[in-house]
Protein backbone atom coordinates (compact mmCIF):
# COMPACT_ATOMS: atom_id res chain seq x y z
CA UNK A 1 0.00 0.00 0.00
CA UNK A 2 0.94 3.79 -0.88
CA UNK A 3 2.42 5.58 2.16
CA UNK A 4 -0.50 7.72 2.67
CA UNK A 5 0.73 12.01 2.51
CA UNK A 6 1.52 13.84 5.84
CA UNK A 7 -0.44 16.53 7.17
CA UNK A 8 1.19 19.85 7.14
CA UNK A 9 2.25 20.76 10.84
CA UNK A 10 2.57 24.03 12.61
CA UNK A 11 5.78 24.39 12.23
CA UNK A 12 6.14 23.75 8.34
CA UNK A 13 3.67 26.63 7.59
CA UNK A 14 5.59 29.18 10.21
CA UNK A 15 8.59 28.26 8.56
CA UNK A 16 7.30 29.02 5.06
CA UNK A 17 5.75 32.22 6.28
CA UNK A 18 9.51 33.58 7.94
CA UNK A 19 10.76 32.69 4.19
CA UNK A 20 8.96 35.57 2.75
CA UNK A 21 10.36 39.23 2.56
CA UNK A 22 9.22 41.58 5.19
CA UNK A 23 9.50 45.51 4.91
CA UNK A 24 10.26 46.35 8.16
CA UNK A 25 10.02 50.55 7.97
CA UNK A 26 7.87 51.56 4.68
CA UNK A 27 9.37 55.33 5.62
CA UNK A 28 10.64 57.28 2.43
CA UNK A 29 14.45 56.87 2.17
CA UNK A 30 16.55 59.81 3.27
CA UNK A 31 18.41 60.20 0.36
CA UNK A 32 15.95 60.60 -2.74
CA UNK A 33 16.74 60.13 -6.65
CA UNK A 34 14.99 61.84 -9.25
CA UNK A 35 14.32 60.70 -13.04
CA UNK A 36 16.67 63.53 -13.74
CA UNK A 37 19.71 62.01 -11.91
CA UNK A 38 19.01 58.63 -13.28
CA UNK A 39 18.98 59.64 -16.54
CA UNK A 40 22.47 61.47 -15.85
CA UNK A 41 23.78 58.54 -14.47
CA UNK A 42 22.96 55.98 -17.46
CA UNK A 43 24.25 58.82 -19.91
CA UNK A 44 27.59 59.09 -18.18
CA UNK A 45 28.06 55.30 -17.89
CA UNK A 46 27.01 54.69 -21.62
CA UNK A 47 30.25 53.72 -23.54
CA UNK A 48 31.47 56.14 -26.44
CA UNK A 49 30.58 55.56 -29.44
CA UNK A 50 33.57 54.34 -31.52
CA UNK A 51 33.82 55.39 -34.80
CA UNK A 52 35.50 52.81 -37.70
CA UNK A 53 38.96 54.82 -38.71
CA UNK A 54 39.10 56.48 -42.15
CA UNK A 55 40.54 54.50 -44.49
CA UNK A 56 43.18 57.42 -46.77
CA UNK A 57 44.29 56.01 -50.16
CA UNK A 58 47.10 57.23 -51.69
CA UNK A 59 47.20 54.89 -54.76
CA UNK A 60 46.11 53.03 -57.17
CA UNK A 61 47.37 49.81 -55.40
CA UNK A 62 45.78 50.52 -51.88
CA UNK A 63 42.65 51.24 -53.93
CA UNK A 64 42.46 48.28 -54.91
CA UNK A 65 43.57 46.52 -52.15
CA UNK A 66 40.90 48.20 -50.06
CA UNK A 67 38.17 47.04 -53.15
CA UNK A 68 39.07 43.20 -52.39
CA UNK A 69 39.11 43.54 -48.43
CA UNK A 70 35.47 45.05 -49.08
CA UNK A 71 33.96 42.57 -51.33
CA UNK A 72 35.35 39.46 -49.51
CA UNK A 73 33.29 41.37 -46.30
CA UNK A 74 30.15 41.52 -48.66
CA UNK A 75 30.37 38.01 -49.84
CA UNK A 76 31.33 36.16 -46.87
CA UNK A 77 27.91 38.05 -45.93
CA UNK A 78 26.40 36.36 -48.57
CA UNK A 79 27.80 32.91 -47.94
CA UNK A 80 26.40 33.15 -44.54
CA UNK A 81 23.28 34.15 -45.45
CA UNK A 82 22.50 34.11 -49.51
CA UNK A 83 18.47 33.86 -49.04
CA UNK A 84 18.64 37.76 -48.09
CA UNK A 85 17.84 40.10 -50.47
CA UNK A 86 19.75 43.27 -48.67
CA UNK A 87 22.91 41.62 -48.47
CA UNK A 88 22.98 41.56 -52.05
CA UNK A 89 21.43 44.99 -52.99
CA UNK A 90 23.86 46.71 -50.60
CA UNK A 91 27.15 44.89 -52.71
CA UNK A 92 25.43 45.88 -55.94
CA UNK A 93 25.22 49.58 -54.55
CA UNK A 94 28.42 49.42 -53.36
CA UNK A 95 30.24 48.36 -56.62
CA UNK A 96 27.69 51.10 -58.30
CA UNK A 97 29.17 54.06 -55.59
CA UNK A 98 32.75 52.62 -57.07
CA UNK A 99 31.76 53.17 -60.87
CA UNK A 100 31.95 49.19 -61.21
CA UNK A 101 28.67 49.02 -62.87
CA UNK A 102 29.22 45.70 -64.87
CA UNK A 103 29.97 43.83 -61.39
CA UNK A 104 27.04 45.71 -59.69
CA UNK A 105 24.36 44.51 -62.87
CA UNK A 106 26.83 40.71 -62.04
CA UNK A 107 25.73 40.80 -58.65
CA UNK A 108 22.15 42.25 -59.38
CA UNK A 109 21.78 38.61 -62.02
CA UNK A 110 23.74 36.35 -59.07
CA UNK A 111 20.62 37.53 -56.22
CA UNK A 112 17.57 36.76 -59.19
CA UNK A 113 19.20 33.39 -59.23
CA UNK A 114 18.01 32.78 -55.71
CA UNK A 115 14.65 32.41 -56.14
CA UNK A 116 14.03 32.43 -59.71
CA UNK A 117 13.70 35.90 -60.07
CA UNK A 118 10.11 35.93 -58.22
CA UNK A 119 11.15 39.25 -55.81
CA UNK A 120 9.37 42.08 -57.15
CA UNK A 121 11.51 44.13 -54.98
CA UNK A 122 14.86 42.86 -56.57
CA UNK A 123 13.81 43.68 -59.97
CA UNK A 124 12.78 47.77 -59.28
CA UNK A 125 16.02 48.37 -57.19
CA UNK A 126 17.90 46.68 -60.77
CA UNK A 127 15.93 49.07 -63.09
CA UNK A 128 16.30 51.97 -60.40
CA UNK A 129 20.32 51.37 -60.28
CA UNK A 130 20.03 51.41 -64.20
CA UNK A 131 17.88 54.64 -64.17
CA UNK A 132 19.99 56.60 -61.62
CA UNK A 133 22.71 56.31 -64.12
CA UNK A 134 21.01 57.05 -67.19
CA UNK A 135 21.30 53.48 -68.45
CA UNK A 136 18.27 53.93 -70.34
CA UNK A 137 17.99 50.57 -72.83
CA UNK A 138 19.12 48.73 -69.91
CA UNK A 139 16.41 49.96 -67.51
CA UNK A 140 14.12 49.04 -70.37
CA UNK A 141 15.59 45.50 -71.07
CA UNK A 142 15.32 45.14 -67.01
CA UNK A 143 12.05 46.66 -66.36
CA UNK A 144 10.78 44.30 -69.64
CA UNK A 145 12.46 41.15 -68.48
CA UNK A 146 10.72 41.76 -64.58
CA UNK A 147 6.78 42.26 -66.42
CA UNK A 148 7.01 38.93 -68.43
CA UNK A 149 8.28 36.76 -64.96
CA UNK A 150 5.41 38.60 -62.90
CA UNK A 151 2.75 40.87 -64.91
CA UNK A 152 0.69 40.83 -61.79
CA UNK A 153 3.21 42.90 -59.98
CA UNK A 154 1.42 46.68 -60.61
CA UNK A 155 4.11 48.72 -58.62
CA UNK A 156 6.81 47.31 -61.78
CA UNK A 157 4.21 48.55 -64.47
CA UNK A 158 4.13 51.37 -62.67
CA UNK A 159 8.51 52.00 -62.66
CA UNK A 160 8.03 51.17 -66.52
CA UNK A 161 5.34 53.33 -67.67
CA UNK A 162 6.82 56.40 -65.38
CA UNK A 163 10.35 55.79 -66.65
CA UNK A 164 8.45 55.60 -70.53
CA UNK A 165 7.16 59.23 -69.96
CA UNK A 166 9.85 60.86 -68.27
CA UNK A 167 12.28 60.04 -71.02
CA UNK A 168 9.52 61.75 -73.18
CA UNK A 169 8.45 58.45 -75.73
CA UNK A 170 4.65 58.82 -75.33
CA UNK A 171 4.16 56.04 -78.33
CA UNK A 172 6.42 53.63 -75.95
CA UNK A 173 4.67 54.82 -72.65
CA UNK A 174 1.27 54.37 -74.35
CA UNK A 175 2.30 50.64 -75.95
CA UNK A 176 3.56 49.26 -71.91
CA UNK A 177 0.09 50.77 -71.03
CA UNK A 178 -1.78 48.70 -73.78
CA UNK A 179 0.21 45.24 -72.54
CA UNK A 180 -0.41 46.12 -68.75
CA UNK A 181 -4.62 46.26 -69.48
CA UNK A 182 -4.36 43.23 -71.34
CA UNK A 183 -3.80 41.54 -67.73
CA UNK A 184 -7.11 42.90 -66.53
CA UNK A 185 -5.33 45.40 -63.64
CA UNK A 186 -6.99 47.55 -60.81
CA UNK A 187 -9.15 50.30 -61.56
CA UNK A 188 -6.00 52.77 -60.38
CA UNK A 189 -3.93 50.93 -63.30
CA UNK A 190 -7.18 51.97 -65.85
CA UNK A 191 -7.18 55.50 -64.59
CA UNK A 192 -3.38 55.76 -64.75
CA UNK A 193 -3.60 55.28 -68.24
CA UNK A 194 -6.63 57.82 -68.97
CA UNK A 195 -4.62 60.24 -67.33
CA UNK A 196 -1.77 59.72 -69.44
CA UNK A 197 -3.60 60.57 -72.14
CA UNK A 198 -5.40 63.09 -70.99
CA UNK A 199 -1.68 64.51 -70.05
CA UNK A 200 -0.38 64.11 -73.44
CA UNK A 201 -3.93 66.17 -74.80
CA UNK A 202 -5.55 63.05 -76.32
CA UNK A 203 -8.71 63.35 -74.87
CA UNK A 204 -10.51 61.06 -76.66
CA UNK A 205 -8.32 58.08 -76.31
CA UNK A 206 -8.65 58.60 -72.78
CA UNK A 207 -12.35 58.30 -72.43
CA UNK A 208 -11.81 56.10 -74.47
CA UNK A 209 -9.91 53.84 -72.09
CA UNK A 210 -12.63 54.88 -69.48
CA UNK A 211 -15.20 52.94 -71.34
CA UNK A 212 -12.95 49.72 -71.58
CA UNK A 213 -12.50 50.45 -67.98
CA UNK A 214 -16.11 50.60 -67.65
CA UNK A 215 -16.51 47.53 -69.78
CA UNK A 216 -14.17 45.36 -67.96
CA UNK A 217 -15.57 45.70 -64.64
CA UNK A 218 -19.59 46.28 -65.06
CA UNK A 219 -19.64 47.11 -61.38
CA UNK A 220 -21.07 50.42 -59.40
CA UNK A 221 -17.75 51.04 -58.63
CA UNK A 222 -16.53 51.28 -61.79
CA UNK A 223 -19.16 53.10 -63.27
CA UNK A 224 -19.22 55.85 -60.28
CA UNK A 225 -14.82 56.12 -60.79
CA UNK A 226 -15.79 56.80 -64.51
CA UNK A 227 -18.27 59.51 -63.80
CA UNK A 228 -16.34 61.18 -61.45
CA UNK A 229 -12.93 61.29 -63.73
CA UNK A 230 -15.52 62.46 -66.28
CA UNK A 231 -16.75 65.11 -64.40
CA UNK A 232 -13.39 66.60 -62.39
CA UNK A 233 -10.71 65.51 -65.00
CA UNK A 234 -12.25 65.72 -68.13
CA UNK A 235 -14.63 68.39 -67.85
CA UNK A 236 -17.08 67.07 -69.79
CA UNK A 237 -20.66 67.50 -67.75
CA UNK A 238 -22.57 65.76 -70.50
CA UNK A 239 -20.42 62.91 -70.19
CA UNK A 240 -20.19 62.45 -66.78
CA UNK A 241 -24.81 62.35 -66.47
CA UNK A 242 -24.77 60.06 -69.57
CA UNK A 243 -22.37 57.60 -67.18
CA UNK A 244 -24.59 58.34 -64.23
CA UNK A 245 -27.53 57.16 -66.17
CA UNK A 246 -25.80 54.34 -67.79
CA UNK A 247 -25.50 53.31 -63.96
CA UNK A 248 -28.90 53.33 -63.04
CA UNK A 249 -30.09 51.38 -66.93
CA UNK A 250 -27.33 48.78 -67.61
CA UNK A 251 -26.21 47.72 -64.77
CA UNK A 252 -27.85 44.49 -62.71
CA UNK A 253 -30.23 45.47 -59.78
CA UNK A 254 -28.10 44.36 -57.19
CA UNK A 255 -25.26 47.07 -58.45
CA UNK A 256 -27.85 49.89 -59.35
CA UNK A 257 -30.23 49.85 -56.53
CA UNK A 258 -27.27 50.71 -54.24
CA UNK A 259 -27.76 53.92 -52.33
CA UNK A 260 -24.34 55.57 -53.08
CA UNK A 261 -25.26 55.42 -56.74
CA UNK A 262 -28.14 57.63 -56.04
CA UNK A 263 -26.67 59.67 -53.39
CA UNK A 264 -23.53 60.71 -56.41
CA UNK A 265 -26.00 61.14 -59.01
CA UNK A 266 -27.91 63.64 -56.96
CA UNK A 267 -25.06 65.20 -55.67
CA UNK A 268 -23.74 65.56 -59.37
CA UNK A 269 -27.00 66.78 -60.65
CA UNK A 270 -26.90 69.58 -57.43
CA UNK A 271 -23.04 70.92 -58.05
CA UNK A 272 -24.18 72.02 -61.83
CA UNK A 273 -27.34 73.75 -60.41
CA UNK A 274 -29.91 71.19 -61.78
CA UNK A 275 -32.23 71.21 -59.14
CA UNK A 276 -35.01 69.74 -60.45
CA UNK A 277 -33.26 66.75 -61.47
CA UNK A 278 -31.72 66.13 -58.28
CA UNK A 279 -34.94 66.39 -56.85
CA UNK A 280 -36.36 63.80 -59.15
CA UNK A 281 -33.53 61.16 -58.53
CA UNK A 282 -34.28 61.89 -54.75
CA UNK A 283 -37.65 61.18 -55.48
CA UNK A 284 -37.11 58.00 -57.43
CA UNK A 285 -34.56 56.74 -55.06
CA UNK A 286 -37.34 57.16 -52.31
CA UNK A 287 -39.98 55.09 -54.03
CA UNK A 288 -37.61 52.25 -55.31
CA UNK A 289 -35.60 52.27 -51.91
CA UNK A 290 -38.73 52.63 -49.46
CA UNK A 291 -36.73 55.54 -47.97
CA UNK A 292 -37.67 56.47 -44.75
CA UNK A 293 -40.33 53.28 -43.99
CA UNK A 294 -39.69 50.14 -42.18
CA UNK A 295 -40.39 46.77 -42.23
CA UNK A 296 -41.46 44.89 -45.93
CA UNK A 297 -42.72 47.00 -48.98
CA UNK A 298 -44.35 45.35 -52.05
CA UNK A 299 -42.79 42.46 -51.19
CA UNK A 300 -38.97 43.10 -50.66
CA UNK A 301 -37.36 41.67 -47.62
CA UNK A 302 -35.25 44.41 -46.40
CA UNK A 303 -33.51 41.89 -43.83
CA UNK A 304 -31.27 40.36 -46.70
CA UNK A 305 -29.65 43.98 -46.83
CA UNK A 306 -25.95 44.23 -44.99
CA UNK A 307 -25.61 46.99 -42.79
CA UNK A 308 -23.30 49.46 -43.91
CA UNK A 309 -26.03 49.56 -47.29
CA UNK A 310 -28.84 50.22 -44.43
CA UNK A 311 -26.60 53.04 -43.15
CA UNK A 312 -25.97 54.50 -46.56
CA UNK A 313 -29.96 54.56 -47.23
CA UNK A 314 -30.56 56.17 -44.21
CA UNK A 315 -27.51 58.79 -45.15
CA UNK A 316 -29.53 59.39 -48.65
CA UNK A 317 -32.69 59.71 -46.96
CA UNK A 318 -31.35 62.32 -44.45
CA UNK A 319 -29.76 64.59 -47.57
CA UNK A 320 -32.92 64.05 -49.38
CA UNK A 321 -34.66 66.20 -46.41
CA UNK A 322 -31.89 68.77 -46.08
CA UNK A 323 -32.36 68.64 -50.11
CA UNK A 324 -35.79 69.63 -49.95
CA UNK A 325 -35.06 72.12 -47.11
CA UNK A 326 -32.49 73.96 -48.80
CA UNK A 327 -33.68 74.14 -52.14
CA UNK A 328 -37.18 72.88 -51.78
CA UNK A 329 -40.82 75.25 -51.85
CA UNK A 330 -43.21 75.39 -49.02
CA UNK A 331 -45.03 72.10 -50.68
CA UNK A 332 -42.41 69.87 -50.90
CA UNK A 333 -40.56 70.91 -47.11
CA UNK A 334 -43.96 70.24 -45.88
CA UNK A 335 -44.39 66.80 -47.62
CA UNK A 336 -40.98 65.68 -46.55
CA UNK A 337 -41.56 66.59 -42.61
CA UNK A 338 -44.55 65.12 -42.99
CA UNK A 339 -43.05 61.87 -44.38
CA UNK A 340 -40.26 61.84 -42.27
CA UNK A 341 -42.53 62.54 -39.10
CA UNK A 342 -44.97 59.49 -40.45
CA UNK A 343 -41.95 57.20 -40.32
CA UNK A 344 -40.87 58.06 -36.91
CA UNK A 345 -44.18 57.60 -35.58
CA UNK A 346 -44.67 54.04 -37.14
CA UNK A 347 -41.31 53.01 -35.36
Amino acid sequence: PQPQPQPRTTATMSSNRSDQPRVKNRAPAPIQISAEQIIRESAERQERHVLDPVVKIHDAEEYQSHLRDRRKHFEDNIRYRREHIGNWVKYARFEEDNREYERARSVFERALEVDGGRNGELWLRYAEMEMRNEFVNRARNVLDRAVLLLPRVDFLWYKYVYMEEMVGDAAKCRAVFERWMEWMPDDNAWVAFARFEGRCGHWDKAKEVMRSYANAYPSARAFLRFAKWAEFEAKDVDLARTVYESTLVELEPEESRQARVFARFAAFEERQGEYERARVIYKHATKLLHLGKEGKQHGEDDDDLPQYERDRRDELYKAYIAFEKKRGDRAGIEDIVITSQRAEYEK
